[in-house]
């Protein structure tokens, strides 16, 4: 189905259930984005894969690094279509349970952002990859439901891939914007989620619907990039109230607030902009001082706090290195340690590349515990929203596992206790 054709019956729809006046940007919202936080995790490596997060199923196809897939395209093509299910099947039910939930919710989280790829849903005819993550996408809302927690549903990959990253499934592929075949399957998957999340079974769990994950604005059309949120809210308000999530695709800080907005139009309601903040993916980022990461950090929450648009940080980490192994790509090494890109030493990645938790004692821990607490503190920041951790767990990487975070105290417990009170001053 086309997105102009889905649209326009999303218009339909619309035109009869909008015969009352809507008033500013909030009806029947599943979530009061306006005044209550969100204090969350993403459920990252688990409904589509990231080597960086589970290095271990890529080395397990055997042989040297030349041997292994870089990504869940290639391990499913690799393997067949019948090996790659029987080893994700085991993957699935496995790398998160309930009793990841259960601690969710001990931890002080309300919040769980789930990532799943197009091909849950909607195969392309030549694609490798295999299905069966919605059941347990479904298992997971369950999950949430009996441990109050609530849920975003992520198309964190689609069809040609949005940003040339393994984490959308294909690595080194920005092809989504090139093909109405892509294009048109895309609208089709939000079709499929929309029609089924926005049903009262899923209103005091599902409280959005993410139209898709870190498109690459710097080398996408963005003004096809607007057409397509435009559309999307359109199909997601086909079916119901679910808020409408888009992704702020690396642009600034107020990039959106003309998209979806309504003052221009007032049939829009309940959009909420994703934003994504790391400080580790350049080599000027990595030299910064503790306390220009907190600057930033700090920063952030003043000027996202002024969007038009409710938000939340969708993504972040505690990382100060990009020493997780294969957090730049499968085979590659870091920049901090000089091993990726060759911009320059900054320091050693012993003890961060295989998850020391001896690592983060004295100093260091001082520097993460600081950085995590000024963006704590920054992410919940006026009409900023709360916050969503990448990720909830890996096998080896501390700096990015919220669950080791915690064991190792950078993670505060209570989420409210502060060891550095008052760093963004506000």
């Amino acid at each position: 189905m086309k997105i102009s054709t889905i649209c326009s019956l999303a218009v339909s729809l619309l035109s009869v259930v909008s015969a009352a006046p809507l008033q500013l940007k909030k009806r029947n919202s599943r979530w009061d984005y306006q005044n209550d936080k969100l204090y969350g995790v993403n459920a990252g490596g688990w409904l589509l894969l990231e080597p960086f997060i589970t290095p271990s199923i890529f080395t397990d196809v055997g042989g040297d690094e030349s041997n292994w897939p870089v990504d869940e395209y290639h391990y499913t093509k690799q393997l067949g279509k019948e090996e790659a299910s029987e080893k994700l099947q085991e993957h699935w039910s496995t790398w998160i349970t309930e009793d990841d939930f259960a601690k969710m919710a001990e931890y002080g989280l309300n919040f769980v952002r789930i990532p799943i790829g197009y091909w849950a849903f909607e195969l392309l005819d030549d694609d490798p990859y295999v299905q069966g993550q919605v059941e347990y996408l479904d298992k997971a809302i369950g999950w949430a439901k009996n441990n109050s927690l609530k849920i975003w549903i992520d198309l964190h990959g689609v069809p040609g891939g949005q940003n040339g990253f393994d984490n959308s499934g294909i690595r080194d592929q920005l092809n989504w914007q090139s093909s109405d075949v892509y294009l048109n399957l895309t609208a089709k998957v939000l079709n499929d989620i929309a029609s089924k999340y926005s049903s009262s079974d899923y209103d005091d769990v599902v409280i959005g619907i993410e139209l898709v994950n870190e498109p690459n604005g710097s080398a996408l059309d963005l003004n096809k990039l607007a057409e397509y949120y435009n559309e999307g809210y359109e199909i997601v308000r086909e079916y119901g109230d679910v808020p409408v999530i888009i992704q702020d695709g690396f642009r600034p800080d107020h990039y959106w607030d003309n998209t979806l907005n309504t003052e221009e139009n007032p049939d829009y309601w309940d959009v909420v902009v994703d934003h994504h903040h790391y400080q580790v993916f350049s080599h000027d980022e990595l030299t910064r001082s503790i306390d220009e990461h907190v600057s930033v950090a700090c920063g952030l929450g003043t000027s996202e706090g002024a969007e038009y648009h409710w938000n939340i940080i969708g993504e972040w980490s505690a990382a100060l290195t990009d020493c997780a192994r294969w957090l730049n790509g499968l085979g590659r090494g870091a920049r901090y340690d000089n091993t990726y890109q060759g911009a320059g030493y900054i320091g050693s990645c012993d003890g961060y590349y295989i998850g020391n938790k001896s690592v983060f004692s004295g100093e260091t821990w001082n520097n993460y515990r600081k950085f995590v607490e000024a963006q704590l503190d920054a992410y919940e920041q006026s009409k900023v929203g709360g916050w969503a951790f990448w990720t909830w767990k890996t096998e080896t990487s501390i700096e990015w596992s919220f669950s080791k975070l915690v064991e190792v105290n950078v993670i505060p417990q209570p989420l409210s206790d502060r060891q550095f009170s008052n760093q963004c001053g506000y």
